[in-house]
């Protein structure tokens, strides 16, 4: 086995899986990105994961059973009653952070990869756009006085689950140096500006969808149309075809936590050649 504080290692952290598309997605695609990557871990989001809101006791397990490290989620969680008694049982399927004291579950886990290196992995929710819960930055604040890089773990992994992307890059600024990676999820479309701040925090403000992109961010075009063309709200449909796998690739320093790359991901579906 090779010293992991001289090899560097990498960690896929994979943007909100949406209903069966998604799923399908993930099951075709993630041997291959496991070794085309060679992946130490993987992070999934799972919060669209159940019909494309939410999440099931054994949707959860299903994408455990892929080698997911832990699950994170945004604010879809608690669509489905029975992750209110889950979630609590469940130390790898997390909850954003920043939900009032008394919520079920928790914000935050750590796994250990292959190479005995500890990943801590931290699931925060914006505000902006978003319903008003706690502060996210305090609460990334607090966490941090607790869980230090180099103490108690080896890296930190963010999944911010916000809307606004000044309130992601804030956030990635707010953290740069502190944590290993700042990833986005939530609006369901890759951005391009994944880059490593200044810090030695890798960042980029939306990882994307697991899902179809041959949909209105997940949902079939002809029950999404008619809000924006009458304002008539109707049921939204999601759209069940062929899907991409979305997400971000983080390589780090095990010794320091330091981020050296990040690198998006897109497999399958009409997203397949949007990465060089």
């Amino acid at each position: 086995m090779e010293n992991p504080e001289t090899t560097n290692i990498s960690v896929l952290l994979i943007g909100d899986v949406f209903g069966k598309s998604g799923r399908r997605a993930l099951n075709t695609h993630i041997k291959s990105v496991r070794n085309d990557y060679s992946l130490s871990g993987i992070v999934a989001n799972g919060e669209n994961a159940a019909g494309g809101l939410g999440i099931t006791q054994d949707i959860t397990e299903e994408l455990l059973s892929h080698g997911i490290n832990l699950i994170t989620s945004g604010n879809h969680i608690w669509r489905h009653k029975e992750v209110q008694s889950y979630i609590g049982l469940e130390r790898r399927l997390l909850r954003p952070i920043n939900y009032p004291s008394g919520a079920p579950g928790f914000g935050s886990g750590v796994f250990t990869t292959r190479e005995g290196v500890r990943v801590g992995v931290l699931n925060i929710i914006g505000r902006v756009f978003m319903e008003p819960l706690d502060c996210p930055f305090r609460a990334a604040d607090n966490y941090l006085k607790k869980t230090v890089i180099g103490r108690d773990v080896d890296a930190i992994i963010v999944d911010f689950h916000a809307e606004a992307t000044s309130e992601k890059v804030a956030m990635g600024m707010h953290l740069d140096g502190r944590v290993t990676a700042v990833l986005g999820t939530h609006t369901h479309i890759p951005t391009a500006d994944h880059r490593v701040l200044p810090g030695g925090t890798g960042y980029m403000s939306d990882v994307g969808m697991t899902g179809c992109y041959d949909a209105i961010i997940g949902m079939k075009k002809e029950s999404v149309l008619p809000r924006f063309l009458t304002g008539i709200p109707i049921r939204f449909q999601p759209m069940d075809s062929e899907g991409s796998l979305c997400g971000a690739v983080v390589t780090f320093e095990p010794k320091t936590g330091k981020c050296v790359e990040v690198r998006p991901v897109r497999r399958g579906g009409v997203l397949e050649q949007t990465v060089v």
